[in-house]
């Protein structure tokens, strides 16, 4: 009977983790630090970048279609806004046994195809992915250095142009940035993230 109690109990443990982790990050949050793997090998964290003012953190990947149309809009925002304090720090959330093109080499072979200006980070077991809450490729998560801590600031999609056609776009993570630099709180906090589940690799 004990048995049964404890294995019970575990498996309640288990299923709280696992709604804890559906749980995306919203602005006020404070953003889980975290030390993984860059392309080059180096481990990569918020303190790697002492001036920052803050982050624009984005789950993306080699191999989905939005992520894939995305991508030079990342190079853009990191180009523009870490001189100016907010560098791109990216992060592969796919599992790659569940998708085969996103294993770390492959991430190294695309980061040096396309000359990636930032880190792009391998997330072994899928724990910071987990952290943030973060469902989508491409989905972004901006966050202010503050003295009490990282605090995220924005949560959603880059901007409202996923075909990447329309001169008229809203571009949500420029406009929060904007704000930031500015000291005002974003207008707009959080929006629908665009893109492809992240891949997991199916439960025994």
């Amino acid at each position: 009977m004990k048995k049964i109690i404890l294995l019970l109990a575990l498996a309640f443990s288990a299923f709280l983790a696992q709604a804890q982790n559906a749980v995306t990050l919203k602005a006020g949050d404070t953003a889980p630090d975290f030390k993984l793997k860059n392309v080059d090998n180096k481990e990569v964290s918020f303190g790697t970048f002492k001036d920052a003012k803050g982050y624009i953190v984005v789950f993306t990947c080699n191999t989905c279609p939005y992520a894939v149309g995305y991508e030079q809009r990342i190079i853009d925002l990191d180009k523009k806004f870490r001189p100016q304090g907010y560098p791109v720090i990216a992060i592969n959330p796919n599992d790659p046994e569940a998708s085969t093109a996103d294993t770390f080499a492959k991430m190294q072979e695309l980061a040096k195809e396309k000359k990636y200006p930032f880190p792009y980070l391998f997330d072994a077991g899928q724990k910071i992915t987990d952290q943030y809450g973060a469902k989508r490729t491409p989905h972004i998560f901006i966050v202010s250095k503050t003295s009490k801590g990282n605090v995220v600031e924005y949560v959603g999609a880059i901007d409202n142009d996923p075909e990447g056609n329309n001169p008229q776009k809203t571009k949500y993570a420029e406009e929060v940035i904007a704000s930031l630099k500015s000291g005002q709180k974003p207008a707009v906090t959080q929006t629908k993230e665009i893109g492809c589940t992240v891949k997991r690799k199916a439960k025994a």
